[in-house]
């Protein structure tokens, strides 16, 4: 009987016991106390089929409130393992946290009358879960639990989403659907006691909350419906003890807690406030609030986000999870600010504009004006956090993108924030929870030295104090051009964790290279580095001596930076053109293709941004690839384009690679330009 599936792989488990033997395994094993639940006849004795199920159950329900902790332990290991279905961009739709085991685990405590039965949200969450997994499987032809994201768009196709996007949405919400109502049957069937089998205590937390047991609940004498702030006060308690908010709390507020009406009081703000400042407290607070549609009757703007996958693949949240994180790791710099309720808010909302077809930070400005009206903010305070929200780019855009050393990039900066100090600093502390709340890798020490840098660049501007002149070339590449123009050949030098901090400096390479006046300088080393797996995030090109230099910052894209040795032979014989770079490039590229979504290359030109008229910064946005930045300088060579000095960011699987660039002859007029563009984009598209 069993051969023939194993051989289609269908992966069945089976065993031969007595029926007294299967209840002893369940006495055991809770997996299969667990499975015995859903037992039910396919062929054979039905009265022994029934007898056994019968019996399975009864035990369940007898031993089920005993074996508690251990349901708990292996619900959350498994959860360790797999993630959460509404955060991962590639679900485990069985295993993950709001899958399928837990709707088991959902059933498994409505049996033994633990907890009550599913909602009709949890029904629902139930049948797209299943969905999803029969057209996973029956697209895959064979026993599949993870949706990958190639899968998803046919999976989506097939169940009439609009796109994968869509159906990741839906998901997310089902699953956060699943994993809360587990959250409180688990809760339910294992309440607090309190010392020698009394009621559990209720310790006080704030006007009209308290501590049952290990809950926050309603005080005895507290009466939501003539008391808007009360929401927020249990919210805030919650979020502060980390301790969850009773379902029947949750449901009473949801019957009668009214709206807080515009302008909110001060007691209200206040308790946004530490709401918002309680850390780690508050994603368990918001998930909670936002379960029960709390959370929108305080925020009406968030169902626009809600649930909203990011289609940008460095984030790893949802929007509306990034946005609580957000808020988690600026919790955690509210000392480094003069107005740490202003930076909480405009972390709160600095991506609300996300998910419609429009410059979010614009949208996102406007919904934080009417925010910020609507709780209070005098009208300065309000135009800052709107300011904040409007600009939450400007800081880490500027440093990645930008020669920050060029006296007309800060002050590009401080006319944006209106030469505004406190702005400048709650930016600044933006810039870095925004970064932390993205995902691992996006704040790095030389992210966070370059956006230092360009503050401290900004805020001396902003005193009157005289800012410092970009950096000559030191004595060692000084001697390096000489020694390139004397051998007429390339020369190369490297040094190593060269830029220190936050555990990555030691990954961070700083490589000069000098060439022999006439010799190209940028596309051969953009070639060797690319050829070595060093990934380049800045490229400075002077003149001096009758040779050109370049000084450039890179990270190895893994394992550790290579040879010194190795890397200078590679340059001179690139610069002599004794090496194939296109060829090794195209051979690499394709050894480390991977899958990723075709993106339409996209130039953006950006004036008035450097010194003097004669330079323009040219951005080109693509997706990323190990030689891209080796035939973007080949594309600028062609068209007679001097780079003075290139920015190159890498998101994920895009890249924003910026240059300035000025013609080596004639003028920066449009059919410069639109040669520039056509050859930017067929190399980013070769």
């Amino acid at each position: 009987m069993w051969y023939p599936l194993w051989d289609a792989r269908v992966g069945l488990d089976h065993s031969v016991r007595t029926p007294a033997e299967a209840l002893k395994v369940a006495s055991e094993d809770l997996r299969t106390a667990m499975g015995l639940l859903d037992g039910r006849l396919i062929a054979g004795d039905a009265d022994l089929a029934s007898r056994l199920v019968s019996a399975a159950r009864d035990q369940w329900r007898r031993s089920a409130r005993k074996r508690i902790p251990e349901l708990v332990e292996s619900t959350r290991e498994r959860w360790g393992r797999s993630g959460e279905i509404a955060q991962v961009s590639e679900p485990d739709l069985k295993h993950g946290r709001g899958g399928l085991r837990d709707l088991g685990l959902l059933d498994a405590l409505s049996v033994a009358q633990l907890a009550d039965r599913g909602s009709e949200e949890v029904a629902e969450a139930r049948g797209l879960l299943l969905d999803v997994r029969t057209e996973l499987r029956r697209t895959v032809r064979r026993s599949r639990d993870i949706l990958g994201a190639e899968d998803a768009a046919v999976v989506a196709t097939e169940l009439e989403f609009g796109d994968r996007f869509a159906l990741a949405r839906t998901l997310s919400s089902s699953g956060r659907t699943v994993a809360y109502a587990v959250d409180v049957a688990l809760r339910a069937a294992d309440p607090p006691k309190g010392r020698f089998g009394r009621k559990p205590s209720r310790t006080p937390l704030d006007d009209g909350v308290v501590l049952h047991g290990n809950e926050v609940a309603l005080a005895r004498d507290a009466v939501p419906a003539r008391d808007p702030g009360l929401l927020l006060r249990v919210a805030a308690s919650s979020a502060r003890t980390s301790a969850p908010v009773s379902h029947g709390t949750l449901r009473t507020l949801a019957d009668s807690a009214p709206e807080l009406r515009a302008p909110w009081p001060e007691s209200a703000r206040k308790a946004l406030t530490e709401l918002l400042g309680a850390a780690d407290g508050l994603v368990d607070a918001v998930e909670a609030f936002d379960r029960t549609g709390l959370w929108a009757r305080l925020f009406p703007e968030w169902g626009a986000v809600r649930d909203l996958p990011s289609r940008e693949p460095v984030h790893v949240w949802t929007v509306d999870r990034h946005l609580v994180q957000t808020c988690v790791e600026a919790a955690k710099l509210t000392d480094t600010v003069a107005r740490p309720d202003l930076l909480l808010l405009g972390a709160l909302l600095h991506d609300i504009g996300k998910g419609r077809d429009v410059d979010h930070s614009e949208l996102g400005a406007k919904i934080a004006q009417h925010v910020a009206v609507r709780v209070g903010l005098s009208e300065r305070d309000a135009a800052v956090v709107t300011a904040m929200v409007r600009h939450h780019l400007l800081l880490p855009d500027t440093a990645t993108r930008r020669d920050i050393s060029e006296h007309e990039t800060v002050e590009r900066v401080a006319k944006t924030i209106d030469g505004d100090p406190l702005l400048l600093d709650l930016l600044h502390a933006l810039a870095k929870a925004d970064s932390l709340a993205t995902g691992p890798g996006v704040w790095t020490a030389w992210k966070a030295g370059l956006i230092g840098e360009l503050v401290s660049r900004t805020r001396k501007l902003l005193t009157g104090t005289p800012l410092p002149s970009p950096e000559e070339l030191d004595d060692t590449q000084v001697e390096q051009v000489a020694e390139a123009v004397r051998t007429m050949k390339g020369q190369a030098t490297v040094s190593l964790g060269a830029h220190g901090g936050d555990g990555d400096g030691d990954k961070i390479a700083t490589v000069v290279l000098a060439v022999p006046a006439g010799a190209e300088l940028l596309t051969p080393a953009a070639g060797v580095l690319a050829l070595n797996s060093l990934e380049v995030h800045t490229a400075t090109l002077r003149s001096h001596g009758g040779g050109r230099v370049g000084v450039f910052t890179a990270s190895p894209r893994f394992g550790t930076p290579p040879d010194p040795a190795l890397l200078r032979d590679q340059f001179a014989r690139a610069v002599a053109g004794g090496l194939a770079l296109s060829q090794k490039l195209a051979e690499k590229e394709r050894a480390y293709a991977g899958v990723a979504r075709p993106v339409e290359p996209k130039v953006l030109w950006f004036d008035d941004e450097t010194a003097g008229s004669d330079t323009v910064v040219v951005e080109l946005r693509a997706m990323d690839r190990i030689g891209l930045l080796y035939r973007v300088a080949g594309a600028l060579r062609r068209c007679d384009a001097d780079v003075r000095w290139a920015k190159v960011a890498t998101l994920g699987d895009r890249a924003v690679d910026s240059f300035a660039v000025t013609p080596r002859s004639g003028t920066i007029d449009a059919a410069w330009r639109q040669r520039v563009e056509q050859a930017v984009i067929a190399a980013s598209s070769a």
